[in-house]
């Protein structure tokens, strides 16, 4: 029986031999909707890694108060969007001193300038660097680490402190010679002493995350005096069951604060950090229906295709298959070399469609910056759906050749 199966294989290659370029043709169409599917997924999947990463290291206890929601709803027809007024600083400062939820820290912050140079000696960076002013609990509520030194403390921002704490990739520019800690940096001709040094975060969307400085909030606003400035509020409680309390007293706060009647909607923003994952989760299912849509339309092609090339290589062996049925051949044995032709084929181009996949999915990753991840669950349905195709494809090809009567076929020309 081994044998005999063994045959069937070695038959089934050499016929593949025989038509290689109607072989390379049919393989090279299931490869490219299997590597449609894998590469797709491999870089939905990247994203979403890096995009859910970023997020849940706020940690799902975490909420923020913004100028707007995370999506806006736009408005149809001659009615005016909505604008929501900045977050001033006045603002920030009376929630902070009103909010008084228990078991809670919230952090302030505001982007002074993204394109700040910082100076060590005679080293400076190029105008990239993002300086953000910032409260005691800004790093504790944004899931940041400190990989060496400390972060602000509430004596840095109440007394102006001329401190910084800096992001990872600072030491590769201005200060890789020497131990950071204690050491003096110039930006905007103001002198801050780094007192702490951030755990690298990498990169998202081309926005290098360890490009940045974080100063006291008062100091911040001594050296960023641009207008309407937008702040931003961040709340974190000790466990998530306290969120939703949490955050309804927040809201109250600041509607307190901007005196809006009981009317009247936010004029602001509120997020979780575990809102965002969702909705994030939410768009990428519909990049992941593409990708299997894409991958069906031309899988069923390639499906087509190599169904096609079985039934000519049926037609072109009618004679051989007429010897080996005159011979004592079954129609199980013949059934079984055609199906095994099919599945080599498949299986061929599944391969092949597997490993382009994942190299396109790991260039992707690398190019946007993406937390590459093995594509495991695609590369299994890739093989699966391989199999499935031969099997389709090759099912009639192996019936027609499996009845084709003895005495005809050796009459065949």
């Amino acid at each position: 029986m081994f044998s005999l199966f063994r045959e069937n294989i070695r038959i089934a290659f050499g016929s593949i031999k025989t038509q290689l370029l109607r072989t390379i043709l049919t393989v090279l169409i299931i490869a490219i909707g299997i590597t449609a599917l894998v590469g797709i997924l491999s870089a939905v999947s990247a994203l979403e890694n890096t995009i859910s990463s970023d997020f849940s290291s706020m940690g799902a206890n975490t909420f923020n108060i913004q100028r707007y929601e995370f999506t806006t709803q736009r408005q149809s027809g001659k009615e005016a969007q909505k604008i929501n007024p900045v977050i001033g600083y006045q603002e920030v400062k009376a929630f902070e001193e009103t909010y008084k939820f228990p078991y809670t820290k919230t952090s302030l912050s505001f982007v002074g300038t993204g394109t700040a140079e910082v100076k060590y000696e005679n080293k400076k960076t190029d105008p990239e660097v993002s300086v953000l002013g910032v409260n005691e609990n800004y790093i504790q509520n944004s899931g940041l680490e400190i990989s060496d030194g400390r972060e602000l403390n509430y004596f840095d921002v109440l007394n102006n402190n001329n401190v910084c704490v800096i992001g990872s990739d600072l030491i590769k520019s201005v200060l890789s010679d020497v131990n950071p800690i204690g050491k003096m940096i110039s930006i905007r001709g103001a002198k801050f002493k780094v007192v702490g040094v951030l755990k690298s975060k990498g990169s998202t969307f081309g926005n290098n995350q360890d490009l940045r400085v974080f100063i006291p909030l008062q100091k911040a606003r001594s050296l960023f005096t641009q207008p309407n400035i937008n702040y931003s509020l961040s709340v974190k409680t000790e466990n998530k069951d306290m969120l939703e309390g949490a955050q309804d007293e927040a809201i109250l706060t600041f509607r307190n604060i901007r005196g809006l009647n009981p009317v009247e909607e936010n004029n602001f923003g509120i997020e979780r950090s575990d809102d965002l994952i969702n909705r994030i989760a939410d768009i990428t299912q519909y990049l992941y229906m593409a990708a299997w849509i894409i991958s069906i339309i031309t899988i069923t092609g390639s499906s087509i295709a190599l169904m096609n090339i079985l039934f000519v290589s049926v037609t072109e062996r009618t004679r051989e298959i007429g010897v080996r049925k005159a011979l004592g051949a079954k129609k199980k044995t013949i059934a079984t070399q055609f199906f095994m032709e099919a599945i080599i084929i498949g299986q061929l181009g599944g391969i092949l469609g597997i490993i382009l996949g994942v190299l396109i999915g790991y260039l992707v990753a690398s190019l946007a910056d993406f937390q590459f991840s093995t594509p495991w669950l695609a590369m299994f349905s890739a093989f699966t759906i391989a199999f499935v195709v031969a099997i389709v494809a090759g099912l009639l090809p192996a019936i027609k050749a499996a009845k084709l009567d003895p005495v005809e076929s050796l009459r065949y020309e």
